[in-house]
C-alpha cells in the first residue's frame, strides 16, 4: 500500500487530458450544472491554461484580461470562444489573481 497519494497536479492532468505538473499553480472547480473546470499556471508562462468538461476538455489560454463581458447580449460571459457562467468567471478570476506573480511582468 503506497502511503502517498498522487499529487493533485497528477489527478488534474489526468481528468483534463493536459499536461500539469508539480511547477503548475492549479485549480479545480464543480459547477452548479455539474461542469468541472481545471486551471493551470505555469511559472514564466504570459497565459494560463483552462479546461472546461462541457467543452470537451479542450483547452483555452487565459490572462488577466479574457474574460469578456457583453452588455448587447444580457451579459453573456466568455472567455476566449468559451461561454462561462457567472460562478465560472468567479472562480476563474480568483485563480488568475491568485496567479498573477507567475505570470511576466506581474507581481
Amino acid at each position: 500500500m503506497n502511503d502517498n497519494p498522487p499529487a493533485i497536479e497528477s489527478l488534474l492532468a489526468r481528468l483534463c487530458g493536459g499536461a500539469i505538473t508539480g511547477k503548475d499553480y492549479v485549480g479545480y472547480f464543480l459547477n452548479e450544472h455539474g461542469e468541472e473546470l481545471v486551471f493551470a499556471q505555469r511559472r514564466g508562462d504570459k497565459t494560463a491554461r483552462l479546461w472546461h468538461s462541457d467543452a470537451d476538455w479542450e483547452m483555452f489560454r487565459v490572462g488577466d484580461h479574457s474574460i469578456r463581458v457583453d452588455g448587447a447580449l444580457d451579459g453573456m460571459i466568455t472567455v476566449d470562444e468559451l461561454i462561462i457562467n457567472r460562478s465560472d468567471a468567479t472562480w476563474l478570476s480568483s485563480c488568475l489573481a491568485a496567479s498573477r506573480h507567475l505570470r511576466p511582468g506581474r507581481g
